[in-house]
């Protein structure tokens, strides 16, 4: 009897700690994951972006009824991408389209973009490390419309914002996250097809 109650008492100490190590794990990723956030979409502010994690994913219409009201997408045939853009760089918005730098220009000059590259329902930039020299990029914002060649496809620190500053020359800057590798982003640089 006394044996009885001994298996009964260790196997529940042994669910419970089971429990505590899944709930441990858990908690960890999901504050690794809110780091590399934090880390990609600050770019110099000093207060951290909100990141909400509702789920946002957005249907098939949802998003074609954005791309037809708002007229702000960006296609790069190469690779098969056409998605819509909206402002700011949450991950709300990362998770149903491309956001846009809000500290860089819609139009002319220097226009910052960023999407998520794998792991998220919505992944546009999960093929930019794939493209070359000379490929096209074609941008929309309202009425406004611009093809660009891609002129570079780089590694940056996480830390370099300078690919995001001003520039004369027209061109368009996309940055994603580089796989386990959260110090660095990947950066495609495009500039105005002349």
């Amino acid at each position: 009897m006394y044996r009885l109650y001994t298996t009964k008492y260790i196997n529940a100490i042994s669910l419970v700690c089971t429990i505590i190590i899944f709930s441990l794990i858990c908690f960890i990723n999901i504050q690794i994951r809110d780091m590399r956030i934090n880390n990609l979409f600050s770019i110099g502010q000093k207060d951290l972006i909100k990141v909400q994690f509702n789920n946002s994913e957005k249907t098939n219409t949802e998003k074609e009824k954005i791309i037809k009201e708002n007229k702000w997408t960006l296609k790069i045939p190469v690779i098969s991408l056409e998605a819509s853009i909206e402002e700011g760089t949450t991950e709300e918005i990362l998770n149903g389209s491309i956001g846009h730098f809000e500290e860089t220009s819609k139009t002319n000059g220097n226009i910052g973009l960023a999407a998520h590259n794998r792991g998220y329902a919505v992944n546009y930039f999960a093929d930019i490390k794939n493209l070359k020299d000379g490929d096209i990029i074609q941008y929309q914002y309202k009425n406004f419309s611009k093809d660009y060649t891609v002129t570079s496809n780089t590694i940056i620190k996480d830390t370099d914002w300078t690919k995001l500053e001003k520039t004369e020359e027209n061109t368009i800057t996309l940055i994603t996250c580089i796989e386990n590798e959260p110090e660095f982003r990947r950066c495609v640089i495009g500039k105005e097809k002349i």
